[in-house]
């Protein structure tokens, strides 16, 4: 490993580990040039990798910083249904229903997940009525472990916006019929149609969690704006 991969590697791992958080500064140059006794160009370099990757943002002679999450990168935002849910007024709950490791599940087959995984399981609330229902995975080779008790109050996509910087995104969306599950979960009539999403995130090709979240119909729009530009 070269010096400048050393030092790359270095940022990148106290940014995974969430030594670092998203708007945090990097130290500055002539501090990295004095600890890890190189040329400032070797420095630079490195930094410019982790600024092509996403992780961080170079601002001119104000140093660089860890890279809030590129929500704008996607075709549709990665939301944070707490901060959705309490902007239009109601008020926003989540109940906890899984939250075990796994090293066996159908859905890490079609979203990379490495196994062992962190499961996730509960429903969002929006003014006391279920809003949403949640199965998560989180790669726990790529997400630093976190406390047993996190998700018992704080939902995992809104854990993860905080903490776990993300590069690229993947949303498939489709209708679904509620199912005996859901219609219990979320309680609703069996005939009611609902909305689901699929998200996949990465960081810098590292899968960093599989989404699935399932709507009532009449509850969550999804709203595109564009160009015909794009």
């Amino acid at each position: 490993m070269t010096l400048q991969e050393r030092i790359r590697s270095d940022i990148e791992e106290r940014i995974r580990s969430g030594e670092l958080r998203p708007g945090d500064r990097i130290p500055f140059e002539h501090e990295l040039v004095a600890h890890y006794g190189c040329a400032r160009a070797t420095v630079s370099k490195a930094l410019e990798r982790l600024a092509h990757a996403g992780l961080i943002e170079r601002r001119r002679k104000a140093g660089s910083f860890v890279a809030h999450p590129q929500v704008h990168a996607a075709v549709l935002e990665v939301p944070d249904l707490a901060q959705l849910i309490a902007a239009r007024g109601e008020a926003y709950g989540w109940e906890l229903d899984t939250c075990r490791v796994v090293n066996r599940d159908a859905d890490a087959e079609i979203s990379g997940i490495a196994l062992p995984a962190l499961l996730i399981e509960g429903v969002h609330f929006a003014g006391g009525q279920p809003f949403a229902a949640e199965r998560r995975l989180i790669a726990l080779d790529t997400v630093p472990v976190p406390r047993a008790d996190t998700f018992e109050t704080e939902a995992p996509g809104s854990w993860l916006l905080h903490h776990v910087p993300w590069t690229d995104a993947r949303h498939r969306i489709r209708a679904v019929a509620a199912g005996r599950a859901l219609v219990a979960r979320l309680k609703l009539d069996p005939h009611t149609a609902c909305l689901q999403v699929e998200r996949w995130t990465w960081r810098t090709g590292r899968a960093v969690t599989f989404v699935r979240q399932t709507f009532p119909g009449d509850r969550y729009d999804l709203v595109a704006e564009f160009t015909p530009r794009g």
